[in-house]
């Protein structure tokens, strides 16, 4: 949506009940809401999901949603940055327990496999690290380094006060580099969690 005011006066509709308010808020988000998911998770499916969460906690909480500029906008980029992170954690758990059980000595599906796990590690490790921020942390670099919000804006989207917001963001920027920089574990370790355990 481009015209906030409009959005001020749908966002109010929709607050006393309207679907077809909240119907075009769905509309005019959920083309950015979708693309900050699958940004965070692997699959298709599990950005639509977490996509559908998101609409679905705006509905549910819309009486203490904050807007910031006049927009839900960098609310739901919020929540579905939250959502995909929980799947993601749930999704790691999963593909741990695939990796422990038995497999075919296929060699060359194998180094398939592999060639393929290396080709993805950069994208895995960003959004490793990024799970390990404080979720105040995250979003504040998200909202700032994916979505253009000011700090000021994205400080009043996560509740901080905008110097707390810049001290924070700082420290999350040296945290994430630091951990970017460190050498990524070997592919085979995840291929042999299981074995160890």
């Amino acid at each position: 949506m481009s015209d906030n005011t409009d959005e001020t006066a749908i966002w109010e509709r929709a607050l006393a009940g309207s679907g077809e308010a909240f119907a075009e808020l769905f509309r005019g988000h959920r083309h950015a809401v979708f693309r900050r998911a699958a940004a965070l998770v692997e699959r298709t499916q599990d950005a639509e999901d977490a996509t559908a969460v998101a609409f679905f906690e705006l509905w549910r909480k819309r009486r203490s949603v904050t807007l910031v500029d006049g927009t839900v906008l960098p609310w739901l980029l919020v929540t579905v940055a939250n959502t995909a992170r929980n799947q993601r954690r749930g999704g790691v758990r999963y593909r741990r327990l695939l990796a422990a059980l038995p497999h075919a000595d296929h060699r060359d599906a194998e180094q398939e496999a592999l060639a393929a796990a290396e080709a993805d590690i950069l994208g895995v490790r960003l959004r490793d690290a990024l799970a390990e921020l404080d979720p105040k942390d995250a979003a504040l670099l998200t909202l700032t380094a994916l979505d253009g919000l000011t700090i000021v804006d994205a400080a009043a989207v996560v509740g901080l006060k905008p110097g707390a917001a810049r001290t924070r963001l700082m420290r999350a920027r040296r945290r994430l580099q630091h951990q970017l920089r460190t050498d990524p574990l070997p592919v085979t370790w995840f291929l042999t969690e299981g074995e160890r355990a």
